[in-house]
């Protein structure tokens, strides 16, 4: 399951590329320099961060449970002396195969960080999709029992349960980085076997009723709102402004963390022509009509409060599933192919979706390179692990 980890006891939540190709950056130096003038997002008060970060955790502070080096390294400036961010930090992953506390304690661990803290069954309504398996095969029957039987298993198949009852599923990652030397199997890649043989036995498609995790940008207006909380708890009274997602994998953080940007933008837009609107209409030259697309946008955004931020920038990082020795094709007619586009099914295919604003070699970088375009210095003492 794609969640979103808090920090502490809550957690579960080098130079930049720029958008110019993919190819050999990963192996460039760490030491960066500081913005042109004009270019940096610049925290207005060099102690009151207005920037956060959302961290990928598999391929990016982990491989397994083997710690990437400069995670740690990258924590050392991220926590002072007395356990506590010094910027906001939030979790997102969509890995769903223990709790919350349980991947926090772990993370603690793993980085060196203080801890952050005989009846009959009933007819199954919904099937909820967290994470791959252990048993593949058994997982599988057991779903496609509980779709052609419109909920109940122990009946027998019948054609007739179409359109099937819902099914949200969560963690699209088609591979996603262990200890091994090559990506391994995914959710997404369990998705994919389900989907088809669905549609192998019925003819016809699996339809999802909702699709959450990354990349959906659901998931990220849920980290934002999180790095808001951290904000307001530490008093820090500056807007967060810019988040910055460090990923591993182009299909889930890059595509997700740019999504969200073009949700951002397409946001400050709509709210830019709403208020020209709303001086004509004071004016009383138009008619104050709400449109469908303004009653659409108070959905799902406003259960969680309006997003505040500006911008999401796109974060690569070089020591997960990325490989740096690929790139994707400008043409997009070649670029639709199962070895290339790894996103779900229901995802629509777009190449500056899946171009990082930066790419830097590891975590470590990541944190050095957002620093300096924040141009944030922290005057609290480093925690050192």
């Amino acid at each position: 399951m794609r969640r979103v980890l808090p920090p502490l006891r809550r957690w579960l939540g080098g130079r930049p590329a720029g958008r110019t190709g993919l190819r050999g950056l990963c192996n460039a130096a760490a030491g960066l320099a500081a913005p042109p003038p004009g270019e940096s997002g610049g925290s207005t008060t060099p102690n009151i961060p207005t920037f956060g970060f959302l961290f990928d955790i598999d391929g990016v502070l982990v491989r397994g449970k083997t710690p990437i080096p400069a995670a740690k390294k990258a924590f050392q400036k991220l926590v002072n002396s007395q356990g506590q961010f010094l910027v906001p930090v939030v979790f997102v992953t969509n890995a769903g195969n223990c709790l919350r506390q349980k991947k926090a304690d772990q993370l603690s661990h793993i980085l060196g960080v203080p801890h952050l803290p005989g009846v009959e069954l009933p007819k199954i309504e919904a099937v909820v999709l967290f994470g791959e398996p252990v048993r593949w095969e058994t997982n599988l029957q057991l779903i496609i029992d509980v779709l052609l039987t419109g909920g109940c298993p122990g009946k027998p198949h019948h054609q007739a349960s179409y359109p099937h009852i819902p099914v949200l599923a969560c963690n699209m990652d088609l591979m996603w980085m262990a200890e091994a030397q090559s990506p391994r199997f995914g959710h997404g890649t369990f998705m994919v076997c389900l989907e088809n043989i669905y549609k192998k036995i019925t003819g016809k498609e699996l339809k999802y009723e909702a699709l959450v995790g990354k990349p959906s940008e659901l998931t990220y207006h849920y980290a934002e709102y999180l790095i808001r909380m951290q904000a307001a708890q530490r008093h820090w009274k500056e807007p967060i402004q810019t988040l910055y997602a460090i990923g591993d994998n182009l299909m889930t953080d890059i595509y997700g963390a740019n999504l969200y940007n073009r949700y951002l933008e397409e946001k400050n837009s709509r709210k830019g022509s709403k208020g020209r609107i709303q001086a004509k209409v004071a004016a009383g030259t138009m008619s104050a009509t709400i449109s469908q697309d303004d009653e659409l946008d108070h959905t799902w955004q406003n259960e969680l409060a309006p997003a505040t931020a500006t911008n999401c920038r796109s974060v690569l990082v070089c020591t997960g599933v990325y490989n740096p020795h690929t790139e994707v094709p400008s043409d997009t007619r070649e670029s639709i192919t199962e070895t290339v586009f790894h996103g779900h099914r229901d995802f629509r295919f777009d190449p500056a979706l899946v171009e990082p604003d930066h790419i830097v070699p590891d975590a470590d970088a990541a944190v050095d390179l957002i620093y300096q375009l924040e141009n944030f210095a922290p005057n609290q003492d480093i925690r050192t692990f």
